[in-house]
C-alpha cells in the first residue's frame, strides 16, 4: 500500500491504481443503494469507467510491459478483458426493463475485482521492473483517456457479436425469460377448452329434434 502511494501521480501504474480505486467505488456505491434508478445510473457510470480503462490499458500498457511480464499471467488479462468486454456489451444492449441487468451487472462487478486482484497481487509488480519510462507512458495514457472521454470509445469485436446474436435463445437468460413467458400465458389446450361448448348437450338436442313425432297429413 505505502509503495502505491509513493509512485507518481502520472506513472503509468499508479493511473492504472487511481482507476481500479474509482471502479470498485463505483460497485461499492451499487450494492448499497437500494434505488432501481440510482442503480441504473450507476451502471452506466461503470461501463464508461470500465471501457476507456480497457482501451488504455489494450492499446497502451499491455503492449508496453508484455515481454516484461510472464505469458499466463498477460493471456489471462487479455481473456478477463474479453469476458468483461461481451457483460458490457450485453449491457449496453439491453435496457432497464431488463429482469437479469442489475444480475449481470453484479457478475461483472465480481469479474473485474477479480481482474483488478491479480493485476494488483502479480503483474504490475511484476511489470514496475521492466524498463520502461512509466511517466511518458502514463501522460500518453492520460492523453488518450482524455480524448475518450471526448470522442467516445471505438467500437469492439464484442459489441459486434452480441448485436448479431441478440434477442435469439443463445443464452440461458433468453430461455429462461422466454419459458417464463410461456408458463404465465394461457396453454392452447386450455384456450380450446374454454370456448367450445360442452358436446353432450349437442347430442342430447339433436336426440330431442329426432324424436319429435310427425304432424299427419289430415
Amino acid at each position: 500500500m505505502l509503495e502505491r502511494l509513493l509512485l507518481p501521480e502520472n506513472h503509468a501504474i499508479s493511473i492504472l491504481i487511481k482507476d481500479h480505486d474509482r471502479v470498485k467505488d463505483v460497485f461499492d456505491r451499487f450494492e448499497k443503494s437500494e434505488s432501481g434508478p440510482e442503480k441504473q445510473r450507476i451502471i452506466k457510470e461503470a461501463l464508461s469507467e470500465l471501457k476507456i480503462h480497457a482501451v488504455i490499458e489494450e492499446e497502451i500498457f499491455y503492449p508496453a510491459v508484455r515481454k516484461y511480464v510472464e505469458k499466463d499471467l498477460m493471456n489471462e488479462a487479455d481473456e478477463e478483458h474479453h469476458v468483461a468486454r461481451v457483460l458490457i456489451a450485453e449491457l449496453d444492449q439491453d435496457g432497464p426493463s431488463n429482469d437479469h441487468r442489475e444480475a449481470k451487472f453484479t457478475v461483472l462487478a465480481e469479474s473485474v475485482r477479480h481482474h483488478i486482484k491479480e493485476e494488483e497481487g502479480e503483474m504490475l509488480p511484476k511489470a514496475k521492473n521492466a524498463k520502461v519510462d512509466f511517466e511518458a507512458l502514463g501522460r500518453e495514457m492520460l492523453a488518450r483517456k482524455k480524448e475518450l472521454k471526448t470522442r467516445g470509445v471505438p467500437p469492439d469485436a464484442e459489441h459486434a457479436m452480441i448485436a448479431a446474436v441478440h434477442g435469439k435463445d443463445d443464452t440461458p437468460a433468453v430461455a429462461a425469460r422466454r419459458t417464463r413467458a410461456t408458463q404465465s400465458s394461457p396453454k392452447d389446450s386450455d384456450k380450446v377448452r374454454s370456448v367450445r361448448k360442452p358436446t353432450q348437450g349437442r347430442r342430447t338436442i339433436k336426440s330431442g329434434r329426432a324424436s319429435k313425432p310427425k304432424r299427419s297429413a289430415a
